[in-house]
């Protein structure tokens, strides 16, 4: 497994609406009574908060969650130890100590909380896809499936998550690759495929008339519902530009290539033998070259059985089921003034792991 960079993001690229997060508008309104009762009676209790999770998991957005503290806390002087995203963490382990005074604070443990669980979630999702689909390149698809707001730190998730298994991982838009310095990428998708009256073949032409050289094409070869058939005269019609075709057969559509075969497997969908009959055509007329990226309903099992099993994917594409889930986090306050103050069942937790965040 890939090392994880011990770096920092600066808080600044997060873009964070500060002057709302001070004011609490984030925040669960039972924090704001919290911390103003406190102030009301002149009370700054001095706290040790420590901040984990109930799972096998990897982190994510920690250096969001520093942000946070950093940018909207109300005074200085606040001691924050902290774990670094794509580190694995195991339930209950803590990932964040944060000692000081509880009023500078209060008002963001729910943006704090919430970002961890959102952006760790991602990052644990994309970990298994890449390590069920042994190396191969994963495309990160979910931008369609959830609001445009989530999209630049589940984007950077992803990214993690590339990096802490050291294999490829892309994004389909600028935003979600824009934390550290990347770009979306795409396919010719269905919509051009449409816009040229269904015809793939010369939607295809024309897409490489404008990609840049260095752009690898893919064509969406599953417009007509005949995927053999279409990748083939895609790959005649634009030889070595052609980088690779992307199946993604509706699971409610039986490809036509299939239509003699069915019998002894579940047809629908891009299927296994869907995948062989494309990559045997285009090996038998000479396009060994052309990569299969596969789409649609993969999860983490789907990855897996086709790996098991050998079928020659390249890469695959991953949407909704990398947002799917739930991985939460919880804020205790274990010391206060220097004594244990946790919650019965609770209690201050060592940790060699955290380093001081400066």
């Amino acid at each position: 497994m890939a090392q994880t960079l011990r770096t920092r993001l600066p808080p600044e690229i997060f873009d964070l609406p500060v002057e709302k997060m001070r004011a609490g508008w984030y925040t669960d309104a039972y924090f704001n009574h919290t911390r103003d009762t406190l102030l009301r009676d002149g009370r700054h209790p001095r706290v040790v908060m420590q901040i984990f999770q109930k799972n096998d998991a990897w982190l994510g957005g920690m250096d969001e969650a520093i942000a946070i503290l950093k940018l909207c806390a109300e005074v200085d002087g606040l001691e924050i130890r902290a774990l670094y995203d794509g580190d694995k963490i195991a339930p209950y382990e803590p990932v964040m100590h944060i000692e000081g005074d509880y009023t500078a604070f209060a008002h963001l443990e729910t943006p704090v909380l919430g970002t961890l669980a959102r952006r760790t979630l991602i990052t644990t999702n994309v970990v298994h896809v890449l390590q069920a689909a042994n190396g191969k390149p994963i495309i990160f698809m979910p931008a369609r499936h959830d609001h445009h707001r989530v999209q630049t730190g589940d984007g950077y998730s992803a990214y993690v998550a590339g990096q802490v298994v050291g294999a490829e991982i892309g994004v389909t838009t600028d935003e979600q690759a824009s934390w550290w310095g990347g770009r979306g990428i795409g396919t010719v998708p269905h919509a051009l495929i449409a816009a040229y009256g269904g015809d793939t073949v010369l939607a295809s032409k024309k897409f490489v008339e404008w990609a840049p050289e260095d752009m690898n094409v893919t064509v969406l070869v599953d417009f007509e519902n005949d995927s053999v058939r279409t990748a083939l005269a895609v790959a005649d019609a634009l030889g070595d530009r052609l980088w690779g075709v992307r199946l993604d057969t509706s699971e409610s559509l039986v490809d036509r290539s299939l239509s003699d075969e069915m019998g002894d497997f579940k047809p629908t969908g891009v299927n296994e033998r869907l995948v062989w009959n494309v990559r045997e055509a285009l090996d038998e007329r000479g396009y060994e070259n052309v990569r299969i990226v596969a789409s649609g309903g993969f999860t983490v099992d789907k990855i897996r059985s086709f790996e098991e099993k050998g079928v020659p994917v390249d890469a695959y594409g991953v949407g909704s089921s990398l947002i799917r889930g739930s991985n939460d986090f919880t804020g205790d306050i274990v010391l206060t003034d220097g004594e244990p103050s946790a919650k019965f069942g609770r209690h201050y937790r060592d940790s060699s792991r955290l380093e001081l965040v400066t």
